[in-house]
């Protein structure tokens, strides 16, 4: 058996929601949407919703991903509104979208039309329109215009109004589109406030604005990566933000190898033995979602319940990649962690060695790997031996 596997920690999904939670104004706490678009970001819809079940509302970028949500919710008991964050995609979608009880995002005038001309029962949550706001980041919504005069039609029709906008730079430091992006916003909704509806809510704050601009929550804020345990900042790391790894990538030594100064190691021959080197041959590649290509990336080696890190050397191929165990005792059948315990790399360091970023790491995992649930703290797992 090929044992390389993915395990979700669903106590540390509650933990990192709980963090978020924490830092909310206690006075007037904002409601907290959790993130589970793109399959919970690849740790998988059926596996992360009982770890995120105290949530407010669960976000979604499509419906597809909208009815999986609902019929797993179902499944496992689980009562909470789904929005579509991009909205409804024609006429049919917004039908759905009430049928189902869906809020949706509205953000350009055939989703407002379909909306207008298309009203949901007044106590349906689809009765909600989260209104987009383009406030800087120039890919969805509405200018300020066009924003106000949408939000009165559909205040006209019997909606409630959610005002929403998406930060461009809320990791960066200072960064003076943050600042233009909030004071646009905060401008338009309390204009709205004043001339539509008094009831006007607001949602702004991503992962990085729920940590770095805490006045900024409003009345909703939408988590995502921090859900999952990586952090949203490229200089703030995740165990300072007291995030904990939800998603644990782990495999075995399947073969080893003895190599001579100077041989070489896989595709290209790009690395070559500065001694004679036990190098082991490890049953994960990029067909199961490591990266191809990193550089001076390691992995976390379990010998005698203690995690040593050992160097990954020459190319990762699609169904392996190779560790230098010249350090270690570590034979054929040691368990590997790749990223996500203790002592191991984490994701958001391989994704700096591999020139990306966590998210992407997360959603790339394929379904190659077994899937297992962790809901008590972390053990060393039997099942995925």
């Amino acid at each position: 058996m090929r044992n390389t596997a993915l395990t979700i920690d669903q106590s540390a999904l509650a933990h990192n929601l709980s963090t978020i939670k924490n830092i909310l104004n206690p006075k007037s706490p904002a409601k907290v949407m959790a993130m589970v678009k793109a399959n919970a970001y690849g740790h998988g819809v059926s596996y992360a919703l009982a770890g995120l079940k105290q949530a407010d509302a669960f976000g979604v970028a499509c419906m597809s991903e909208a009815l999986e949500v609902k019929k797993t919710c179902q499944t496992i008991g689980i009562n909470k509104p789904i929005v579509l964050i991009e909205g409804a995609f024609g006429a049919d979608e917004w039908l759905t979208a009430i049928n189902q009880g869906f809020g949706a995002v509205i953000h350009n005038e055939y989703q407002l039309n379909d909306a207008l001309e298309h009203t949901p029962d007044p106590d349906s949550f689809t009765n909600t329109v989260w209104l987009k706001y383009n406030t800087g980041m120039n890919r969805l919504g509405f200018n300020r215009q066009n924003t106000i005069a949408a939000a009165k039609l559909l205040h006209d029709k019997g909606y409630k109004l959610i005002l929403t906008s998406h930060f461009a730079c809320a990791d960066e430091d200072g960064s003076p589109i943050t600042a233009q992006q909030i004071s646009r916003f905060n401008d338009l909704l309390d204009e709205l406030r004043h001339t539509v509806s008094p009831d006007a809510l607001g949602s702004l704050c991503n992962s990085a604005g729920i940590f770095k601009h805490s006045d900024q929550h409003h009345d909703w804020v939408r988590a995502g990566i921090a859900l999952y345990g990586s952090s949203p900042f490229s200089h703030i790391d995740a165990r300072t933000l007291n995030l904990k790894p939800a998603m644990i990538f782990s495999t075995h030594i399947m073969a080893v190898q003895h190599v001579e100064t100077d041989e070489s190691v896989s595709y290209g021959a790009l690395w070559r033995a500065p001694k004679p080197s036990r190098i082991g041959i490890v049953s994960c590649g990029y067909g199961d979602g490591y990266p191809r290509v990193v550089d001076q990336a390691f992995v976390g080696v379990m010998v005698d319940d203690t995690v040593i890190r050992a160097p990954i050397v020459g190319r990762v191929a699609m169904d392996i990649m190779m560790v230098d165990l010249t350090d270690t005792n570590a034979d054929v059948g040691t368990k590997i962690i790749l990223w996500g315990q203790d002592g191991a790399p984490s994701i958001d360091e391989v994704a700096t060695c591999a020139g990306t970023i966590g998210y992407e790491l997360m959603c790339r995992t394929t379904a190659r790997p077994i899937r297992q649930v962790l809901s008590e703290p972390l053990v060393d797992n039997p099942l995925s031996e």
